[in-house]
């Protein structure tokens, strides 16, 4: 039993790391409906609650230390974490994020795996709602939420619009799981010792027909125009300015990062300008006022704005994370709202104040901005900013719509080193988008930088780790998603009602597969 338990939890670990190739900067959004049909026969062939959820933790190990191994990139490359500490507190921040698919995997199997209900209806609810919860406690952690495979070019990318991206994470797991009951129902017919059950019929068409209607319905709803140009495009250029993150607070290299800047800025001629996340490494009172005044006069010569990402000092002593607009317009602030634990913040000081000895970071303990801002009018439009981290929160940006006609996001990935996380982090970007109606435009300091229009596809995008302008022409778009009018609220409603009825249903012994015992 202890043999098979092993192998069952190295094969989950296994299709877990797999999973990740459906992300980017892979991309290919097949996998996960492999591995996850994969997963839940491993599933069904569990033995008790306690195994099933032990193999769905393997799996979710298995996940997360592939997707997110940069976590430990920027605690030890450039946090100077020792390396042993950083490996196990990545570990153990891994272990926490597979208690979702471990939560799923026991209530599964509580329902009765073999049943079709708990199969088609309680399983990918329960992963939705698991995730969802997963992107929301102790401030959430949404990274790699299993839609965002399906981003951009997936049919099942149509469900963003109306569900967000739990909507494609129900369409995939629901995938996966007819997937599995159709396959067990076909070997069940091919089995010469049985007759042709009517059940079989019923399922395999069941299970058809719910693969069709998912698939054909995203394809559907993807070819819908969900919002409507506003105003004329307008000329914009991103700044990625390649600084080394371990050279971007020293106070010898602080007056070559102004001046790359400010001759970047010189050098363009959009109405809109946007530098990356505290791309000027001094607080606001600091910078000299002839280098704004310079900034603010080059942007209202063309006729514009420029987007500046730098550290903001109040009197109150606190200091945000911020993004101010100098130029034409009347200047305008932005302060990070939703803060990294460890990164922007430390929670529980009492409890984990060493971590302040222990990790050199600057600024380690920023104040948050307010939940609700306005969107800056600036450049003839009305544009929602938001800085980093915040973006993998889409029922967070929605705050600012649909007022806001732009998305902008600014990012300092340096951060990630040469990880999986830039190309992922623009994967968001591309969700939020396809959410919106809306054109993304992402200025970051190493990459990606980058045009995402409002279908999210990548128009134009930086190399990494150069020193480059993206300039092009954006149109604003105006009107309301379903999802920018309800968030997340009618798809975690839809999930709880399918979790709830068809856990009542499979515990009265409904819908039942009775036949192989491995199926």
């Amino acid at each position: 039993m202890f043999r098979n338990l092993r192998v069952g939890a190295l094969g989950a670990a296994l299709l877990g790391a797999a999973t990740v190739g459906g992300f980017a900067p892979f991309e290919l959004y097949p996998v996960p409906l492999v591995t996850l049909a994969l997963l839940i026969v491993l599933w069904r062939c569990s033995t008790n609650r306690m195994n099933a959820a032990l193999t769905g933790f393997a799996f979710g190990m298995g996940f997360f230390l592939a997707g997110v191994s940069w976590v430990y990139v920027s605690l030890h490359d450039f946090g100077a974490m020792p390396p042993l500490l950083a490996g196990l507190m990545t570990l153990l921040f891994c272990m926490i994020l597979a208690a979702y698919p471990a939560i799923t995997g026991y209530v599964y199997y509580a329902m009765g795996p073999r049943s079709a209900l708990a199969t088609l209806a309680v399983l990918p609810a329960m992963w939705t709602l698991t995730e969802w919860l997963r992107g929301w406690l102790f401030t959430g952690f949404p990274w790699i939420a299993l839609g965002y495979a399906q981003v951009p070019t997936s049919p099942l990318a149509g469900y963003l619009p109306i569900l967000g991206i739990y909507g494609a994470t129900y369409a995939t797991v629901l995938t996966a799981a007819a997937l599995v009951t159709l396959s067990s129902a076909t070997r069940e017919i091919l089995n010469k010792n049985q007759p042709r059950p009517a059940l079989w019929t019923l399922i395999t068409h069941h299970s058809s027909l719910i693969i069709a209607v998912t698939w054909l319905t995203g394809y559907a709803l993807k070819q819908i125009d969900w919002t409507e140009p506003a105003g004329e495009p307008i000329k914009v250029s991103l700044l990625q300015g390649n600084i080394p993150q371990e050279l971007k607070w020293r106070g010898d290299k602080i007056e070559s990062t102004l001046s790359a800047y400010r001759d970047m800025v010189a050098a363009s001629d959009a109405r809109l300008i946007i530098l990356p996340e505290t791309a000027l490494p001094l607080f606001l009172h600091e910078l000299p006022p002839s280098y704004v005044e310079e900034l603010a006069a080059h942007a209202r010569a063309n006729r514009g704005d420029v987007l500046v990402g730098i550290p903001e000092r109040t009197d109150a002593r606190d200091y945000y994370n911020s993004v101010l607009s100098f130029g034409s317009a009347p200047n305008q602030t932005y302060r990070k709202s939703h803060l990294v634990p460890f990164g922007e913040f430390v929670p529980l000081k009492l409890l984990f104040g060493w971590f302040f000895e222990v990790a050199q970071i600057p600024l380690l303990d920023f104040a948050r901005g307010a939940d609700t801002q306005q969107p800056f009018a600036v450049a003839g439009q009305e544009v929602a900013v938001n800085i980093c981290y915040e973006d993998a929160f889409g029922d967070e940006i929605i705050r600012q719509l649909p007022r806001a006609t732009l998305l902008v996001n600014v990012s300092n990935v340096a951060w990630f080193g040469r990880s999986l996380a830039p190309r992922q982090h623009l994967q968001i970007s591309q969700a939020r988008a396809i959410e919106t109606g809306r054109y993304m435009l992402r200025a970051t300091n190493t990459g990606m930088t980058a045009i995402i229009d409002q279908r999210g596809h990548v128009l134009q995008a930086a190399p990494e780790y150069t020193t480059t302008i993206i300039t092009g022409q954006v149109q604003g778009y105006q009107g309301a998603t379903p999802y920018v009018r309800w968030g997340n609220v009618p798809v975690i409603a839809l999930m709880l009602s399918l979790a709830l009825a068809g856990g009542w249903l499979a515990q009265r012994g409904t819908g039942k597969i009775r036949g192989s015992s491995t199926s």
